[in-house]
């Protein structure tokens, strides 16, 4: 199978969207000719042309709130807001408009309005620049949000975002974008609220760990660590958040009887609590150990590389965390 960036393979799913779909168009600063800041957009300007490829100022609260209304009258925008932090001063409108329209219209009125860009820690980008954010987003009745994590992920699920009539965060975290991995030329979509297993454990394996985003491939490579050990672990990735997909994480506890979820961002109220909330709440007696949360520092992301690099999990904290977890 031929291999994309996970840059590439989510264009792709764009590129062959607008192909078929007229009512698709995307805003953002920067997305025209240049591409976008992320080469998000690059190559489909000379494609669609202007119209369908909107170039703005740095207003996100008022293109925000165009696309609203563009959403509501039929038409299916894409908001390209290059990082999540950017559409912050529009909260207003996606909380009271975006999230809740379709059940104060009773359904008559539909929002199918994908909101995309980058989140993550990561290249000195500090703290206006490194936010995650999704679990503010999960929390919100209305929204989808969907954190994918391999360049496959970044299509099908981004195909799903545009056929859907529901708004979606679609969120790419930024140290994925130039990750390579198998991309099929066929058309496929991947639903919400799917999980996948990232590593399948064997009959005797010892602990079930969720990962979140850029987390993923960092516990893939804790987990090649322990396996010279003789320590196998089971790895899932949610892909979405919102919807979240229980089942699949509590019928691996259900085989290791230990839990960890890894996730970049903070702790406090985070997806990592949701989870342990739920597998305490429904899978009390699989549990041969506590449930244990590996987070991000909660903090502001400094701008200096050594204080970014410590604030957030690597391969060397995971496996330690993991042996803790297994010495419970």
């Amino acid at each position: 199978m031929r291999e994309l960036t996970y840059t590439a393979a989510a264009r792709e799913a764009l590129a062959e969207q607008m192909a078929i779909d007229p009512t698709i168009f995307v805003v953002g600063e920067g997305i025209g000719p240049r591409g976008g800041n992320f080469m998000t957009t690059l190559g489909l300007h000379e494609k669609y042309g202007s119209m369908r490829l909107r170039d703005t100022p740095i207003a996100e609260r008022g293109f925000i709130g165009l696309c609203t209304g563009a959403a509501m009258t039929g038409s299916r925008p894409v908001v390209d807001f290059m990082f999540l932090d950017f559409i912050l001063d529009a909260m207003g409108e996606l909380i009271n408009q975006v999230a809740k329209i379709q059940y104060m219209s009773d359904g008559r009125l539909k929002m199918p309005i994908v909101l995309r860009g980058s989140i993550g820690v990561g290249g000195s980008a500090a703290t206006h620049h490194s936010g995650n954010y999704y679990s503010i987003f999960a929390h919100i009745p209305g929204f989808k949000v969907v954190i994918p994590s391999t360049p496959y992920d970044a299509k099908g699920l981004f195909k799903t975002a545009l056929r859907g009539n529901d708004p979606v965060m679609f969120l790419e975290h930024k140290l994925l974008l130039n990750m390579k991995g198998p991309v099929p030329e066929e058309d496929y979509e991947i639903p919400f609220g799917q999980a996948r297993i990232a590593r399948a454990g064997s009959k005797g394996c010892r602990a079930t760990v969720v990962a979140l985003a850029s987390m993923v491939r960092k516990t893939l490579d804790a987990c090649d660590v322990l396996l010279k050990d003789g320590i196998d672990i089971e790895v899932i990735d949610p892909r979405t958040v919102s919807p979240l997909d229980t089942d699949t994480i509590l019928e691996s506890l259900h085989r290791t009887g230990r839990l960890l979820i890894v996730d970049e961002t903070f702790a406090p109220c985070g997806i990592g609590a949701e989870i342990a909330a739920q597998a305490v709440d429904r899978a009390l007696d699989d549990l041969d150990a506590p449930v244990k949360r590996l987070n991000g520092a909660f903090a502001p992301t400094p701008y200096s590389p050594p204080l970014e690099a410590a604030m957030i999990p690597n391969a060397a904290t995971i496996e330690a965390a993991i042996r803790d977890l297994l010495a419970e």
